[in-house]
């Protein structure tokens, strides 16, 4: 059976969003252990020039919400990008993860060459599916995921490789 379309990209969006969820966790004990606002937390960032916290859990959100949506050829929900709370940023994580549940698997596989317009900035790109999967979608959620996590370790919380890698479909002989 051919690795298809929607087995490289919903468990990857499950596993990785879920992962961040439990990472959060962490951070909210972090916080409350030091007794330091959790705003702070949400704020944090590895370099000025880059999203803060907050921003980089809804934009992981947004790559696997919209890139999925866009390759089952739906409308994905808008997320209004309000949340101010951990406890916000993880429903907006529960919501991700509901969406992501209702989305037609087979339509996902059939959109490998299909092409795909999304936004890009002001502009708009196009690719096939397969491009836009890997080249596009795939980097971008990796890319503000790992962010969000260094942020977390960067702020002072005890999370490692294992925390980022979440449940994965492991066997151990």
């Amino acid at each position: 059976m051919p690795f298809s379309m929607s087995q490289a990209s919903l468990p990857v969006f499950e596993i990785g969003l879920n992962a961040l969820t439990a990472v959060l966790d962490k951070a909210a004990a972090h916080a409350a252990a030091k007794k330091i606002d959790p705003s702070v937390l949400l704020g944090w960032r590895l370099a000025p020039d880059m999203f803060a916290l907050g921003r980089q859990v809804q934009v992981t959100c947004d790559q696997a919400k919209n890139g999925s949506a866009r390759l089952a050829g739906v409308e994905p929900p808008k997320f209004e990008d309000t949340e101010t709370t951990l406890d916000q940023l993880k429903e907006r994580i529960a919501k991700t993860l509901a969406f992501l549940k209702t989305l037609d698997a087979k339509a996902i596989d059939a959109s490998s060459e299909r092409e795909i317009t999304f936004p890009l900035g002001p502009n708009k790109g196009q690719m096939k599916g397969i491009d836009y999967l890997n080249h596009f979608v795939l980097p971008n959620f990796y890319f503000h995921l790992t962010a969000a996590y260094i942020a977390v370790r960067n702020f002072g919380v005890d999370v490692g490789k294992r925390d980022f890698l979440g449940t994965i479909p492991l066997k151990r002989i």
